[in-house]
C-alpha cells in the first residue's frame, strides 16, 4: 500500500527530528520519538559496520544515544528517504541515507569521523503521530579527514 502525501510527510519530519535531536545532544528527544520498548540497533565501528548492538526501551535507548552525544559534535545531514507502507495502514519502513559528521579534538588537531550510513527503520503511527518502533543502523563507508575549525 502506498503512504499518502500528510503520513510520508510527517515520516520526513520524524526522520528530521531525530537527527537534529542527536546534533543537539538531545537525548530525551530522540528517545521520545521512539515507542516506549522501541529498538535501536548499531554497529560497533571500525570493526563491524553492520547492526549488532540492540538497545530495547527507553533506558536502552537513552545509554546507547549516551555514546553518540560525546563526541565533540556531529552534523547529520538526510542524503535521500525512501518510506513504504504495507497492508496495515498503522505501519510503516523507511530506508533513508545520510551523512553523519563526527568531530573531536585529538592531539594531531580537530579530526572528522564522517560516516556515510543507512536506518532500516519501522514505524507506527500513535496518538500523537508516527514513532520509531526499530531503527538499524549500518554503515557503508568510514572517512577520517582533518578539519581547520570547530565551533
Amino acid at each position: 500500500m502506498n503512504l499518502c502525501v500528510p503520513d510520508r510527510l510527517a515520516l520526513t519530519d520524524l526522520v528530521h527530528r531525530y537527527a537534529a535531536a542527536v546534533d543537539d545532544r538531545d537525548v530525551e528527544t530522540v528517545v521520545g520519538l521512539f515507542v516506549g520498548d522501541g529498538e535501536l540497533v548499531l554497529p560497533a565501528p571500525p570493526d563491524v559496520l553492520t547492526p549488532v548492538g540492540r538497545h530495547q526501551g527507553r533506558d536502552a535507548l537513552a545509554a546507547a544515544l549516551a555514546a553518540a552525544i560525546n563526541v565533540g559534535r556531529t552534523h547529520h545531514a538526510i542524503d535521500s528517504e525512501v518510506y513504504t507502507g504495507g497492508s496495515n495502514p498503522e505501519l510503516a519502513q523507511g530506508r533513508i541515507a545520510a551523512t553523519a559528521h563526527h568531530w573531536s579534538r585529538r592531539d594531531e588537531g580537530i579530526v572528522d569521523l564522517m560516516w556515510y550510513l543507512r536506518y532500516h527503520d519501522e514505524y507506527a503511527r500513535s496518538d500523537s503521530g508516527w514513532l520509531l518502533v526499530r531503527r538499524a543502523l549500518t554503515i557503508d563507508a568510514i572517512e577520517t579527514r582533518p578539519t581547520r575549525r570547530l565551533r
